[in-house]
């Protein structure tokens, strides 16, 4: 009596053990169907295309500049020729040597690259510049009708992920035989910091001597965020195209220094900072 009491009381659960064998996987399914579809899913993951936003420091980024600078081969006719043409994606299998600098025509994104965003970059760039004493007042706003804007990749070739986007910033062909007074002539800028790594600039200062070499190199490091220049020793006489000039050390990768030159053309009144030889 007693196990047939305890059989119809068994009865049911096993019912429902058995029912929930059957429908139980196909309705946690639908459950967890109901939760993922129609839902914006998110998740963090590292790609080789976003490389050129792997953090690199002041001291980095100008090292990387520099030596890409620096590695160039092709005369300038050739660079310019460059600039033309469709550099979409950058296979970094093609790329020899051990820093390259790419031209480059369409964003991340696949956008076309705006060359206005890079001239309104160095205008701002300009006016900071004078502020803090690094380039003369005198010196002429930057304007879109005046100049030209190529945006570059300076690579690492043996680490893609070491890469800084650039802005090279000119006057117009047409102007370079107008007047140049007072006018910026080239320069290089960081296109995500607006920083600017190097410029050559007509200015009205009249000799060397009103130059203050120090006072600019030790305005330029702060505003980049670097340490305090140290002189460069040993410094060939005939290393630049110009008697007037001085060179800084600044503390680079793997053991290597950056070179950063000031100079000073006379006779035509032309004011630089160079990372590049």
């Amino acid at each position: 009596m007693k196990f047939r009491k305890l059989s119809l009381l068994l009865l049911p659960l096993a019912v429902l053990i058995a029912g929930l064998a059957v429908l139980g996987p196909e309705a946690l399914a639908k459950y967890r169907d109901n939760n993922i579809l129609n839902q914006i899913q998110t998740q963090d993951v590292e790609t080789e295309t976003e490389g050129y936003r792997y953090s690199l420091s002041s001291n980095e980024k100008l090292f990387i500049l520099s030596k890409c600078l620096n590695n160039q081969i092709l005369p300038e006719s050739e660079q310019s020729a460059m600039t033309k043409e469709e550099n979409v994606n950058l296979d970094y299998q093609e790329l020899t040597g051990t820093y390259a600098l790419v031209v480059n025509r369409k964003d991340s994104s696949g956008q076309e690259i705006v060359e206005n965003q890079g001239i309104e970059l160095c205008g701002r760039a300009v006016d900071e510049l004078k502020k803090l004493g690094i380039i003369p007042e005198s010196v002429k706003s930057v304007s879109e009708k005046a100049y030209t804007a190529v945006r570059y990749s300076a690579i690492d070739v043996p680490e893609p992920r070491n890469i800084v986007l650039v802005w090279k910033i000119s006057l117009d062909t047409g102007i370079q035989t107008a007047d140049r007074t007072n006018r910026l002539l080239d320069a290089y800028i960081d296109a995500d910091t607006g920083k600017v790594y190097e410029f050559y600039v007509r200015t009205d200062v009249s000799s060397w001597e009103d130059v203050d070499p120090d006072g600019i190199i030790a305005a330029w490091a702060e505003y980049m965020g670097l340490e305090e220049p140290r002189e460069y020793e040993g410094t060939n006489p005939l290393s630049e195209t110009t008697p007037y000039f001085k060179k800084y050390v600044f503390t680079g990768m793997e053991e290597e220094n950056t070179i950063v030159t000031v100079g000073f053309y006379e006779g035509i009144k032309e004011l630089f900072l160079k990372i590049s030889r």
